[in-house]
C-alpha cells in the first residue's frame, strides 16, 4: 500500500486556516489541515516535543500551532516556532514533526506514505484525471477489512441475487444490458492478469448468436472499477482505502455523463431498491466520525422483511447499502477458513493471488508493485457492459471496444 499515492479526503473537507481533520490511514493517526495559502498539511498526530495531540491545534499564519506549549509546524512538518524557550535556547532547525507528501487534483486530496524520498508519479485512473465540473465524487465508510469490501466488487454473479433477485424479466426495459441479468442468474466468465492488476467478463447468451459481457476490473492496490452501464462512455473508479484494519474508506468517481446502468421498467418507472441517494450521520471528529451511513448494523441496515417477502430480494434499499450489509455481517475481519469456494469465485481467488505475489515480491527482492512507476497502464483499463458476436474472443472484444469508447479526458489508450 505504501508504495502507492492514497486518496484521503475530498478538498472541500479543509478550509484555509480552519479546524485540523483527524484522518486514520493504513492504522496511522494522522491530522490534516489546509494553511493560510490553501496548501493541505498531513502530520502524525503526536506534537514531537511532548506527544500532546496536534487536533488541538491552532491553525493560523501558515501553520499549525500546538496549544501545549505553542511550537509551530508548517505543512511540510517544519517547526517554525519554539515560543516557551529564550530565543538563545530554540532549536527549530533540529525538530520535525512526521508528515507525509501531499497532492491535489481536481477536488481530490491525496498523500504518499512510503519509502521513496521523491514519489512515484501520481494515478492514472481515468476517473481520476475528470475536471470537478465532469465527475461525481462521493465517499462511504465500511466497517470492515478493506480486501472482504473490495471483493464484493468484483463478485460478479452476486449482482443477479442480492441486488436483482426479486426482479421480473418481463419488467425490465428490453434495450438495457441489465435485462440479461435478470434472465440468466448463472454466467460464465473468464478472468486475466492484466499488467494493472486483474480482469474478468462474464457473459451470457443474447440474440443474433452474441454474447452479453459484463467487463470489471481490479487495479493495485485497491481500485476497482464496476461493470454496470455501458462500456463506450463508463468512466468510473472505485477505491477501498484501509483506514485500518477493520474500517475502510470506499470512494468513488464517475464521470458527470456516465450511464449508471439501466435500471428502469417497461413504463419507465426506476426498478425499486436499486437506488444510489443514502442518508448520512453528521460528521463527528473522531478517528471514525466522517462518511457514515445512517442506516447500519445498529438498524440492521433498514431491513424490511415485509417488501423482503413481496417485492425486494433483500429487503434494504439500495445497491450500495445492500453490499455493505452483507460485507459487514461477514464481521470486521472475515475468517476466510468458513469460505467454501466455487467456480464463481475465480475472480476473487485470482486477485488475491495476484496481491499475495506482488506483495511477497516486494519482500524477497524490492519488485516493485504494477502501476507504481507507470501509472499511464492504468489507461488501458475500462469496464462496463456491451454485446459481441458469440465466436470473438473475449479480450479480442474488450480491445475492439477500447478503440470505440467515448475519451473524455482524451487520455484513455485506445489501443488497448
Amino acid at each position: 500500500m505504501r508504495q502507492y499515492w492514497i486518496p484521503a479526503a475530498a478538498s472541500n473537507e479543509l478550509d484555509a486556516d480552519g479546524a485540523p481533520m483527524r484522518l486514520m490511514l493504513l492504522g496511522e493517526k494522522l491530522i490534516a489541515f489546509r494553511d493560510t495559502r490553501g496548501r493541505v498539511g498531513i502530520l502524525d498526530h503526536r506534537c514531537p516535543h511532548r506527544s500532546a495531540s496536534l487536533f488541538f491545534g491552532r491553525n493560523e499564519q501558515d501553520g499549525l500551532r500546538c496549544v501545549y506549549h505553542g511550537w509551530k509546524f508548517d505543512v511540510d512538518g517544519a517547526c517554525l516556532e519554539m515560543p516557551n524557550l529564550p530565543a538563545h535556547q530554540e532549536f527549530c532547525s533540529k525538530v520535525r514533526a512526521k508528515s507525509y507528501p501531499v497532492a491535489e487534483r481536481n477536488g481530490l486530496i491525496w498523500t504518499y506514505m512510503g519509502p521513496r524520498t521523491e514519489p512515484p508519479p501520481l494515478p492514472m485512473m481515468e476517473a481520476t484525471l475528470l475536471p470537478e465540473d465532469q465527475r461525481r465524487l462521493f465517499f462511504v465508510q465500511r466497517e470492515c477489512n478493506w480486501l472482504q469490501a473490495l471483493e464484493g466488487e468484483v463478485d460478479t454473479s452476486h449482482f443477479s441475487f442480492l441486488h436483482y433477485g426479486a426482479v421480473n424479466p418481463d419488467t425490465i426495459d428490453p434495450t438495457s444490458h441489465s435485462l440479461y441479468n435478470a434472465l440468466d442468474r448463472a454466467p460464465s466468465y473468464d478472468v486475466a492478469d492484466t499488467p494493472w492488476g486483474t480482469m474478468y467478463g462474464a457473459w451470457r447468451p443474447a440474440e443474433n448468436s452474441r454474447k452479453s459481457w459484463r467487463i470489471a476490473q481490479f487495479l493495485f492496490p485497491f481500485w476497482t472499477m464496476p461493470p454496470d452501464g455501458d462500456f463506450a462512455g463508463h468512466v468510473w473508479s472505485r477505491a477501498w482505502v484501509p483506514l485500518d484494519d477493520t474500517h475502510t474508506m470506499f470512494m468513488q468517481l464517475s464521470w458527470n455523463q456516465s450511464s449508471r446502468g439501466v435500471r428502469e421498467t417497461i413504463d419507465g418507472t426506476p426498478l425499486p431498491g436499486l437506488g444510489y441517494e443514502y442518508e448520512y450521520l453528521p460528521n463527528t471528529t473522531d478517528w471514525h466520525g466522517r462518511w457514515r451511513l445512517a442506516l447500519n448494523e445498529s438498524n440492521d441496515y433498514g431491513i424490511d422483511r415485509t417488501i423482503q417477502a413481496n417485492g425486494s430480494y433483500s429487503g434494504i434499499d439500495g445497491l450500495l447499502l445492500q453490499d455493505q450489509a452483507i460485507t459487514e455481517s461477514m464481521g470486521p475481519i472475515t475468517d476466510h477458513s468458513w469460505e467454501t469456494l466455487a467456480p464463481s469465485d475465480r475472480m476473487i481467488v485470482r486477485t488475491r493471488n495476484r496481491l499475495r505475489d506482488a506483495a511477497q515480491a516486494l519482500d524477497e527482492d524490492g519488485t516493485v508493485p504494477p502501476g507504481v512507476d507507470n501509472p499511464e497502464t492504468y489507461l488501458r483499463a475500462r469496464s462496463g457492459d456491451f454485446a459481441a458476436d458469440a465466436e470473438t474472443d473475449w479480450q479480442d472484444a474488450y480491445a475492439e471496444r477500447i478503440r470505440g469508447a467515448e475519451n473524455p479526458t482524451g487520455l484513455l489508450q485506445l489501443e488497448a
